[in-house]
């Protein structure tokens, strides 16, 4: 742990908070300090300026026109999908799907992969801190094919036990749907590693990437995994839209999700036929604007820099994390050796939601609550924790801030 003192600064955090106009709104008559990054981060003038200049100066339909309007808008939308896979090293553009978010890309992959290949008897592997967006697909998918959903356990330090998820691997695991970077405990888990041991298995792996996308550097070819879903939100892009990769051969074998405009290549009332990959899977009219914006996003955060941002974020780890240990009382829930910029805990006979408003009275945007990973909550014993998750825009003055309120609010709660 780095003293306080001794953390440098590697971005030029002041002007980087100057493109991000929400940063200069008060809330309750306080500057705001948001730091609920996990949830969604907030958007750079340069993405609300993309959506706004798709509608001012090019609103069309995509694929379907040869006018110049859109043409304009088909070729700045497929560019979109030419960023994310260059974001997350996918071999091909028709490896990248466009989904709603993490979530619809979970439930496609369930729904068209796991309907065609799922047979009674077989197994599934989450891990016990899954959001619910990758645990409840699989239980409507296991209860329709009579299959059985294993869970691999995670340690008081909240990691994932290895030796008890080699122990769960078997010739009857068709499936590992694992979390790179828990949403509710910053843990980093080992999905390289858990990706070889399950295709040694015979099991095909899906990596939720919603918290990892926009911290590590991911390249989808290396780790060798045959899924991968994030959302744009979480990535400084717009809500609403987001990627599934997948393998093109896995891809190609796999039925449709959804039917109408634009999966098809020819319809007649005896039968149609389907589109090549991608559009296969992108029925109907998209989230054109958001799309475009998208790459708006993932250009601000490759020419930021990754590296640089994380060894930021990971400052602000250490100094909120030192600062929040010399608070009595509290409890930092989730002290893995590997973590990103997130730190959940509790403060001894104080729920939660009243610390969560007396902050936002205060101006600070924190979460709390189970963060959609119930069954974590219960494994540690606890209703829910306050979570604080730092970004590139955010300041250790925004961490004192943070804790100066929290010392007020045990004042008032005690």
């Amino acid at each position: 742990m780095k003293a306080p003192n001794s953390i440098p600064e590697v971005l030029d955090v002041a002007s980087i908070r100057n493109q991000f106009p929400i940063l200069n709104r008060r809330v309750k008559e306080k500057p705001l300090v948001y730091l609920d990054n996990a949830a969604t981060s907030q958007k750079p003038q340069s993405v609300i300026d993309a959506i706004s200049d798709y509608y001012t100066n090019y609103n069309a339909n995509i694929h379907r026109g040869i006018h110049t309007l859109a043409e304009e808008a088909t070729l700045a939308y497929e560019a979109t999908r030419h960023a994310a896979q260059e974001f997350i090293g996918a071999a091909s553009p028709e490896e990248i799907i466009f989904t709603r978010g993490t979530t619809e890309g979970i439930n496609l992959v369930a729904y068209t992969w796991g309907r065609q290949h799922i047979i009674p008897g077989d197994e599934i592997l989450i891990s016990a801190m899954e959001h619910h967006s990758n645990i409840v697909p699989w239980q409507i998918l296991c209860e329709e094919k009579d299959a059985v959903l294993k869970i691999i356990p995670v340690n008081d330090h909240g990691e994932l036990s290895m030796e008890a998820y080699m122990e769960l691997l078997n010739e009857r695991t068709k499936l590992v749907s694992i979390v790179q970077v828990s949403n509710a405990l910053g843990t980093v888990n080992p999905v390289k590693e858990m990706i070889n041991a399950a295709h040694k298995a015979g099991a095909r792996v899906l990596v939720d990437g919603a918290q990892s996308a926009v911290h590590l550097d991911i390249d989808v070819q290396d780790l060798d995994c045959d899924f991968f879903a994030f959302s744009a939100h979480k990535v400084y892009g717009p809500t609403g839209i987001g990627v599934l990769y997948g393998k093109k051969e896995l891809l190609d074998s796999m039925p449709v999700f959804q039917g109408g405009g634009e999966m098809i290549k020819e319809v007649t009332f005896e039968k149609t036929t389907y589109n090549d990959l991608p559009y296969k899977y992108e029925a109907g009219t998209p989230n054109i604007a958001d799309t475009i914006a998208f790459k708006t996003a993932l250009d601000f955060v490759k020419e930021t820099g990754k590296a640089a941002i994380r060894e930021h974020e990971n400052n602000l780890l250490d100094y909120a994390t030192a600062q929040l240990q010399q608070i009595p009382g509290l409890r930092i829930i989730g002290e893995a050796k590997e973590k990103v910029s997130l730190v959940s805990f509790v403060i001894k006979d104080i729920h939660p939601q009243d610390i969560g408003i007396i902050l936002d009275n205060m101006g600070i945007a924190v979460r709390t609550g189970h963060h959609c990973t119930q069954p974590l909550m219960k494994r540690f014993g606890i209703p829910g924790t306050v979570r604080a998750s730092f970004a590139l825009y955010n300041t250790r003055e925004e961490i004192d801030i943070l804790i100066n309120g929290l010392q007020k609010a045990i004042k008032m709660l005690s």
